[in-house]
């Protein structure tokens, strides 16, 4: 069994991303830790990718992908394949061909993306989210490898070339929406807070009910995984409140099928005594039972024009740091009634 840049790391007892730049001769790292480094990998037998490197100077045609790390969310959520849709007619277009990587621990994604990188298998890569303190984005920036973020980072967002939507904006238009039909009793149902979609979403909800002067409630507010169980669980809690709320914001439309089944099996009706809006507007959200009103981000262009983007800086080192917003918009259905039309929960 080969012997890996996490191996040679621990024994070392230097981080992973130190043992790629010392592969890579980066002027950062001091000669004393290229040393050891070095004496590590020949006691380990450890041999870097060199014919790979030998080629560095010519173009794979191959842009890397980064998946997230829960196996059960990529390949569950519609967000994703959606997503993944746009990247590859932005791929296609240009001839590039696309590799993915995703593992079952943040731990297991960075060492793929080292592996990457160092066995130079792709010209630049693609991250579908962003986290706080995202070890995959600093290990880009230092090894100075074209990356573009889905997502807005959660710094260097003037260094990083990132493809979003307007969460604040956008949710602080859903939570008027529901405000506007007479809701005062809003809760709010999100994702990781450690996705920086999550922590803009929660900023835009507090945003709007601050503005109504409606104060937030922190019972009102629940984080769950991106995921059908995750909207279950939230509005089980929701929904055992001594002051039950009268209306969600669901981050999701996933999770928020998850709430609607939830809800019919507790018997409350949606929209008669329980108003829910939703977000992405993927094809389930108008099959459900009521269809859901929710916000439609494009997730298909935010792929695209990361796909392109992304190649832009690939084939010009001289291209400018983008931010480019995703336009969004609500779409209205069924899920949700006017305060004055709300039966007693």
């Amino acid at each position: 069994m080969s012997v890996t840049i996490k191996e040679v790391a621990k024994l070392a007892n230097v981080a992973p991303s130190t043992v790629s730049r010392v592969i890579a001769n980066n002027p950062r790292i001091s000669e004393a830790t290229k040393r050891k480094v070095k004496k590590v990998m020949e006691e380990l037998g450890y041999h870097p990718n060199l014919n790979a490197r030998s080629l560095s100077s010519k173009a794979t045609q191959t842009i890397g992908l980064v998946m997230p790390s829960s196996g059960d969310v990529v390949f569950q959520n519609p967000f994703f394949p959606t997503v993944l849709q746009g990247i590859s007619e932005g791929v296609h277009e240009k001839k590039y061909a696309l590799q993915m990587t995703t593992g079952r621990s943040e731990q297991d994604i960075f060492e793929a993306v080292i592996q990457m990188v160092q066995g130079k298998r792709v010209d630049g890569m693609i991250l579908l989210n962003s986290k706080l303190d995202d070890q995959v984005i600093e290990y880009l920036r230092e090894m100075d490898f074209p990356f573009v973020v889905i997502g807005k980072p959660s710094k260097y967002t003037e260094e990083i070339t990132h493809v979003d939507t307007d969460n604040v904006l956008s949710m602080k238009e859903a939570t008027e929406y529901l405000i506007q039909l007479g809701h005062s009793q809003i809760a709010f149902i999100g994702g990781n807070p450690d996705l920086m979609v999550t922590v803009d979403r929660l900023n835009g909800y507090k945003q709007a009910l601050s503005a109504a002067n409606i104060p937030h409630q922190e019972e009102y507010i629940k984080h769950e995984e991106f995921l059908r169980e995750g909207g279950q669980v939230a509005v089980k809690e929701l929904m055992a409140l001594p002051q039950r709320p009268t209306a969600l914001l669901v981050v999701d439309d996933f999770m928020a099928l998850g709430v609607l089944n939830t809800l019919d099996e507790l018997g409350i009706k949606v929209p008669e005594e329980l108003s829910v809006v939703s977000f992405n507007n993927i094809l389930l959200s108008e099959m459900s039972k009521p269809p859901l009103t929710s916000m439609d981000i494009n997730i298909l262009k935010l792929g695209f024009e990361a796909s392109r983007s992304l190649i832009e800086k690939v084939e010009n080192s001289a291209e400018p740091t983008k931010r480019i917003i995703i336009a969004h918009q609500m779409v209205e259905r069924s899920s949700c009634s006017r305060m004055d039309k709300v039966k007693e929960v």
